[in-house]
């Protein structure tokens, strides 16, 4: 069985876009490299070099996001939080140098940037959010760090602001 990767529209979108982006620079590379034949002795022509290679890199690219494409389950606007904004506070964590009250939005493992406050569903506080309302508490388990709770104060489909 493939494995299924889980998407939000939007990061189903960006995947699209970025095969069609590929699919474009893909037939600028066969011209390139056959541009680069052109001139003669392959063995020496850094020009056909760096060609085959950047079409190495296209082609194992498009093939993993076809791939994607293939076996994604798209995230739903159900009640169980994936694909929305969820403000919370980090319970016994307050302290002058962190703000114990973060926003993130849930999303699969693929789109995953805790930079941009996007963690997966997979996360340990992912996994502590999912299926839970506004003033639940829940219990976080990291694999390595200390537990801690964390409670639930807002819930959105559009994204929340801190202040």
């Amino acid at each position: 069985m493939s494995q299924k990767y889980t998407l939000t529209k939007e990061g189903l979108q960006q995947y699209k876009d970025e095969l069609a982006q590929l699919e474009i620079e893909r037939q600028k590379n066969i011209v390139a490299i056959q541009e680069a034949r052109a001139q003669g002795d392959l063995s020496e022509n850094a020009d056909y070099q760096t060609a085959r290679d950047q079409q190495s890199k296209i082609a194992s690219r498009i093939q993993e996001l076809e791939t994607i494409l293939k076996n994604y389950v798209l995230i739903g606007e159900e009640a169980n939080n994936l694909g929305k904004w969820v403000k919370v506070k980090f319970i016994g964590l307050e302290d002058d140098d962190y703000d114990p009250i973060q926003v993130y939005k849930i999303v699969g493992t693929l789109e995953a940037d805790p930079l941009k406050q996007l963690i997966s569903n997979e996360s340990p506080l992912g996994q502590a959010i999912v299926n839970h309302k506004v003033g639940d508490k829940v219990y976080v388990k990291p694999e390595n760090g200390d537990e801690f709770w964390a409670e639930i104060l807002q819930i959105s489909s559009k994204e929340i602001k801190l202040a």
